[in-house]
């Protein structure tokens, strides 16, 4: 077994020491899923389920349009149904990325609601299939970077936020839309205190109605399996991963810039805007290159992970290295 010194150890592979303290906890709150127990092993990076990580079963089908001005790549192959359904960070379900995998298998999301309030027109619970009902439903292949140096290209199938945003008839005081994580007693991950949970994520409103911003519901056009979000997720492609709040079930439009949950866990950390920046590093790694799921070698990471010709105009004179 090879064994590292401190010295060859690079900060990216150090697990923060809050989830090194919680991951037992974590693990004996899981308890039994399934009438099966969960077996750990500690790794370099943190642990792992013994066995074979088993990618979601392919559900219901959608009825999608491809969207051509979002679906082009670069070349860049898209990541498989496997690799997207079985490498996940979803710490409802768990804070090793094969977790939700496993833990997220019997979610059940029939009859989802989600409750609107603050600063709209429309407010109240709203049953899903009416939120979304007669909105267009398109594939859209987006890369999405995590902060931890990792990304893939996912076929994402989704609806444009705008498009919810408008039906939902926000005042001329929302600045801001607020999103939530259902709090839910079927996510093992809520029993341990990694964070200060419901999940909290928010975006400024022409953000939000920027076009490439949808509300995703299915990924390679069937329904969006649970450890990647379901039933409805957001998807920001310009920003990192831990942006893109999952399970949603509460929206509010503010007139505040809200406090999202990795800024309350570790301000000095991860800020509001998570735009992705080559320049601005993770105070324990470097946010220049990452590397693709399903590859081996590292590569440059792109200002707005590549999208800048479509969002920069979004952020002329503000302070990006401040502002992160």
């Amino acid at each position: 077994m090879l064994i590292k010194k401190p010295a060859d150890i690079r900060s990216s592979e150090i697990t923060p020491k809050k989830l090194y303290q919680t991951r037992r906890e974590f693990i004996k709150a899981a308890g039994m899923v399934g009438g099966a127990a969960i077996g750990v092993e500690v790794l370099t990076k943190g642990a792992a389920v013994l066995h074979a990580v088993q990618p979601a079963a392919h559900g219901r089908k959608l009825n999608v349009k491809p969207n051509p001005t979002f679906s082009n790549t670069n070349g860049e192959p898209k990541n498989t149904w496997e690799q997207i359904t079985t490498y996940n960070n979803y710490y409802e379900f768990g804070i090793d990325k094969d977790q939700p995998a496993e833990l997220a298998r019997n979610f059940k999301t029939d009859n989802w609601t989600i409750e609107v309030s603050g600063e709209c027109a429309k407010k109240g619970k709203f049953p899903l299939e009416d939120l979304i009902k007669d909105e267009t439903i398109e594939e859209r292949v987006y890369r999405m970077r995590c902060v931890e140096a990792w990304s893939m290209v996912i076929p994402w199938d989704g609806i444009p936020l705008a498009s919810i945003i408008k039906k939902l008839q926000p005042t001329a005081k929302a600045k801001y839309i607020k999103m939530s994580t259902a709090l839910d007693k079927q996510m093992p991950g809520i029993r341990s205190d990694v964070l200060d949970w419901p999940y909290v994520e928010g975006l400024r409103m022409d953000e939000a109605m920027n076009p490439l911003t949808i509300f995703a519901v299915g990924l390679y056009g069937e329904a969006l399996p649970n450890q990647d979000g379901a039933p409805i997720r957001l998807v920001v492609p310009w920003k990192y991963g831990f942006k893109g709040v999952k399970s949603i079930n509460k929206i509010e439009f503010t007139e505040k810039q809200p406090l999202n949950t990795w800024q309350r866990t570790a301000p000095n950390e991860y800020g509001f805007y998570a735009n992705v920046n080559p320049n601005v590093d993770h105070p324990r790694w470097s946010q220049a290159t990452e590397r693709r799921i399903g590859e081996f070698f590292k590569r440059k990471t792109l200002m707005f992970n590549g999208y800048g010709d479509q969002v920069a105009s979004l952020y002329t004179g503000l302070d990006l290295k401040k502002n992160f």
